[in-house]
């Protein structure tokens, strides 16, 4: 009998985590496995999402739920109400939830009440922040799966110290990394920077979009300040998340962000795109999670601006550094990268593009039992 396998996205960065998971299932017996891919629209831009799919050859997802935004509480009840729909039609064997956003918990919880198993890709990660949404996702979606896919170390000792069975957790390595050795030959293909204008290596990429350096009018200012003084020395691009657009808007800060050769605003990119961008850069400055795991695979130096960050080993042993978000510890920390004094890292155990696989070996085996 054919057991059905149902993936959750909701946001950009589920996609990188569930395209390999979805292509490794492709090679086993199809009869006896299928996976099907869920999109809660939890965040949702037509023309950004069909980039991504069509970036990381996934097809077209058989369930798009539409909930779109609102508060935590209205957007985890809204994906709620309409998974629970889909899982009494179709009554998957096993749900796969990604990472750390709304739609994660929303699938966990309808899934766990009804009685079907729950695999998390990306378990046992703590910023031990819980302020932020995530991390609260993050806890509720390990106590409550069946299997916990772990992509690195900490991950490992973080899961044991809450105890959690031993036997549910599996270190199997990290499916965003799966992806981004999957586009790099694809990657090859692309004119990004000619079309932008920029040189390899000479120029430093920003990504920022966390309410607690955007929503704060003199944070983001204190921010587009940073971006302005970096600019003096090299160019600097910026491909700005709508929050961020709409946030500089309200709170009057445009003459920041008046494009010059120097200060490069641009539209959010596809994947593709963007990890052109991000392998020839010089620098990249952001306060994103899935970041630093992708800086760390490429060898590139990477300045997270947060507090705090639920990914140490891109710390311990990456080419990330965690800096508090301050005017002069920024300038500090990124003038030298710019000067060439290049933080050396190594690239973490099992990052090596067949996780994917050892998720797929382990959900086949969990359904045989």
């Amino acid at each position: 009998m054919q057991k059905k396998i149902v993936s959750i996205v909701g946001a950009r960065p589920n996609f990188m985590k569930i395209a390999p998971i979805h292509r490794a299932f492709q090679k086993v017996d199809t009869s006896k496995y299928v996976n099907t891919i869920l999109h809660t629209g939890q965040h949702y831009d037509a023309k950004m999402s069909d980039a991504f799919f069509a970036d990381l050859d996934m097809p077209t997802p058989s369930y798009f739920l539409g909930v779109g935004s609102g508060s935590h509480a209205v957007q985890t009840a809204k994906t709620m109400i309409e998974l629970e729909k889909v899982f009494i039609e179709d009554r998957p064997d096993l749900v796969l939830v990604p990472g750390d956003v709304n739609s994660t918990l929303a699938a966990t919880i309808v899934a766990t009440k009804m009685g079907i198993p729950v695999g998390h890709i990306e378990s046992g990660l703590r910023s031990f922040d819980r302020t932020m949404p995530e991390e609260l996702n993050r806890i509720a979606t390990d106590v409550l799966s069946d299997i916990l896919f772990v992509t690195e170390q900490s991950g490992l000792d973080n899961l044991i110290k809450e105890g959690i069975d031993s036997s549910k957790v599996h270190f199997v390595g990290n499916t965003m990394i799966d992806s981004l050795h999957y586009a790099l030959p694809k990657a090859d293909t692309k004119s990004t920077l000619e079309q932008l204008g920029l040189t390899k290596k000479a120029f430093g990429l920003i990504t920022i979009h966390r309410p607690s350096n955007v929503d704060e009018p003199q944070q983001l200012e204190m921010i587009l300040k940073v971006l302005q003084k970096l600019s003096e020395s090299i160019v600097v691009v910026f491909p700005i998340h709508p929050r961020t657009r709409k946030n500089i808007e309200l709170f009057g800060l445009q003459n920041y962000v008046e494009n010059t050769n120097q200060f490069k605003l641009i539209d959010p990119q596809g994947y593709v795109d963007f990890l052109n961008l991000m392998r020839y850069s010089t620098f990249v400055m952001t306060d994103s999670g899935g970041i630093q795991e992708e800086t760390t695979a490429l060898q590139v130096p990477c300045v997270t601006i947060r507090t705090t960050t639920e990914r140490p080993s891109t710390v311990d042993i990456g080419t990330n550094i965690l800096i508090d978000p301050n005017y002069d510890t920024m300038i500090s920390t990124v003038l030298p990268i710019v000067d060439g004094k290049i933080k050396q890292g190594a690239i973490p155990p099992k990052w090596d593009g067949n996780a994917s696989e050892r998720v797929v070996e382990i959900v086949t085996t969990f359904l045989q039992n």
